[in-house]
């Protein structure tokens, strides 16, 4: 396989690193903080070391490691969480909501983006589009945090006649709704930006809408890679979530 290309050289590192997680998973005997721990630095280590080989003059911004001293100066930019969820992955049971995020940013755009939910089999690539599911004729279904549940949310959810949904990570979210699982996608409160550039740039390629909540565009390789809000869904769900907003 040629990784000549940038897409699938995202999408080779985040399928060749979530093949590595599910084996530690299953042979470490590590369990819990542990196996996050663990995961969380050999998945790193797996990502960048193919993306410093294949991609040696592009700069590297990841959760598990100090950023590249240039990243600000350069156009390209690998932003990568290479376990996303490092919470659900570690807890006993299997659970399968987490996640490894794969993406290229170009001049602050996420370009080459790809999703690994490796305990689903799945792989979401932006260069591979796929039509997005017909859209969903029953009650609307909002996916929020497991653990930190917007302030909003409970407010959005009765405005809509909504229910919520609770998963771990952001890739897990995001692509329930890309999936057809959920509609929409709401965060508030600090994102870096490793959590949310793969599913965005994944998100739009395959037709979804994908903003901050004053819908403007999400930019990345920013002085502080916080992104403090993210609405992700079909675009005309979202422009009706955008209009409700302030009044909440």
């Amino acid at each position: 396989m040629s990784l000549d290309d940038d897409g699938t050289l995202a999408a080779a590192a985040a399928e060749q690193a979530g093949q590595h997680l599910l084996g530690l998973r299953a042979n470490s005997g590590l369990r819990g903080d542990a196996l996050g721990k663990a995961g969380d630095a050999e998945a790193n280590s797996l990502i960048v070391a193919l993306l410093r080989h294949h991609r040696p003059d592009d700069a590297v911004l990841s959760e598990e490691q100090a950023p590249d001293a240039q990243r600000l100066q350069s156009r390209r930019v690998w932003i990568v969480d290479p376990l996303d969820g490092t919470r659900e992955y570690g807890e006993p049971g299997g659970r399968t909501d987490w996640a490894v995020h794969v993406a290229l940013c170009v001049n602050a755009v996420p370009t080459a983006c790809a999703v690994a939910l490796p305990a689903l089999k799945q792989l979401w690539r932006g260069d591979r589009v796929a039509p997005l599911p017909p859209p969903y004729t029953g009650r609307i279904r909002i996916v929020v945090s497991r653990t930190r549940q917007p302030a909003i949310a409970d407010a959005l959810a009765q405005r809509l006649d909504a229910q919520l949904l609770r998963f771990g990570s952001a890739g897990a979210k995001a692509m329930a709704v890309l999936r057809g699982d959920a509609e929409l996608y709401v965060h508030t409160g600090a994102m870096n930006e490793w959590d949310s550039c793969a599913p965005v740039g994944v998100a739009l390629a395959h037709g979804l809408a994908a903003c901050r909540f004053d819908g403007t565009a999400c930019a990345y390789n920013q002085p502080d890679p916080k992104t403090p809000d993210l609405l992700i869904g079909r675009p005309e769900l979202v422009a009706r979530v955008l209009a409700l907003l302030p009044t909440l």
